[in-house]
């Protein structure tokens, strides 16, 4: 079985203890960001299973089209909008999904907060360029965390929170609300309520059409000069543009990002890399080794398993396991 796997980034698949599992089949590993159509096809071409790392490569009909030896695609983690399930189901590939865990992103979006709040990363700029001391950062203790959406990933920053000695607002869903009050912590009376009154808000939504674009210029407006906007769960959450007409108008006051619009996010100039308000990284949220041994252990598992005719965790059912 001839298995493919693109997106590898850092060149770290081979290197994990799950990748034995795939000894005595053909696998091939790519470490670039590519989205020319007609490279994709190439690589593809011969691939029984594509594994995917998360919504790194964009699969759609137009490509499926041209890859009719494709079989299985096999994806770390859930399915989401990069991935056309109806039109693999239209060519005959079988989709395969993992599970999540809340636990890498939560640290990474704690981090967040407090390297933006205590101004960490220009202290460090500066000490590696031989100054001392050239700002004043905040402590977290008594300011606010508002977090909208109370998942798994909400509710344990909502327990980082409190060994912090941070109240929490939660804004979201009204089943959401109920859960976080039953947590005891506070729901905002309304969502203007929410951004006016938190001092940290966190995103933590799946995108969906739903909330696609749902943050806007206006909830914005409402946030304080002082608070930090922290987005570790998708761009597109925002409205296209509203962060940075937001940040220029002084409210909120700062923002941590580990998501972008366009990824990689390759270009030093980018607006919001050159923003002295704004911290980045690069899309770190679930990249560490043990969710890397969870995701691929399971999407490996995955491509096992359908080509045994047991496949059991199928996106779309209706495309029926097939030998290689």
């Amino acid at each position: 079985m001839h298995i493919v796997i693109p997106d590898d980034y850092q060149d770290v698949i081979r290197s994990l203890d799950c990748f034995a599992t795939l000894a005595g089949h053909q696998v091939s590993l790519y470490h670039d960001a590519m989205d020319d159509a007609q490279v994709l096809v190439e690589r593809f071409a011969d691939a029984d299973a594509l594994v995917l790392t998360r919504e790194r490569t964009r699969i759609d009909e137009a490509l499926l089209a041209r890859l009719p030896k494709l079989k299985l695609i096999s994806q770390t983690g859930k399915v989401s909008s990069h991935l056309d399930v109806a039109a693999c189901t239209r060519h005959g590939v079988a989709v395969m999904e993992g599970r999540g865990s809340p636990i890498a992103p939560a640290e990474l979006t704690w981090a967040l907060i407090m390297n933006a709040r205590r101004q960490l990363f220009p202290a460090m700029q500066a000490m590696y360029a031989g100054k001392w001391q050239i700002n004043l950062g905040q402590r977290l203790a008594g300011q606010t965390l508002g977090i909208w959406g109370y998942g798994k990933i909400g509710q344990r920053l909502a327990r980082y929170a409190q060994a912090f000695e941070m109240p929490v607002l939660i804004w979201g869903s009204e089943a959401s609300r109920q859960a976080a009050v039953a947590d005891g912590h506070r729901a905002a009376e309304s969502r203007e309520a929410f951004f006016s009154q938190a001092d940290v808000i966190s995103l933590h939504l799946r995108l969906a059409d739903s909330t696609r674009h749902l943050v806007t210029v206006k909830d914005l407006a409402h946030m304080k000069p002082s608070a930090l906007l922290v987005n570790t769960s998708r761009a597109e959450l925002i409205a296209p543009g509203a962060l940075l007409d937001a940040l220029n108008s002084g409210r909120p006051g700062f923002a941590a990002l580990d998501v972008f619009e366009q990824e990689p996010l390759i270009d030093p100039h980018h607006a919001l890399l050159q923003h002295p308000a704004v911290l980045c990284t690069p899309h770190l949220g679930y990249v560490e080794r043990e969710g890397y041994e969870l995701y691929f252990a399971d999407a490996f598992a995955n491509v096992l398993s359908y080509f045994s005719g047991e496949a059991s965790m199928l996106a779309n059912p209706e495309v029926r396991p097939r030998s290689s």
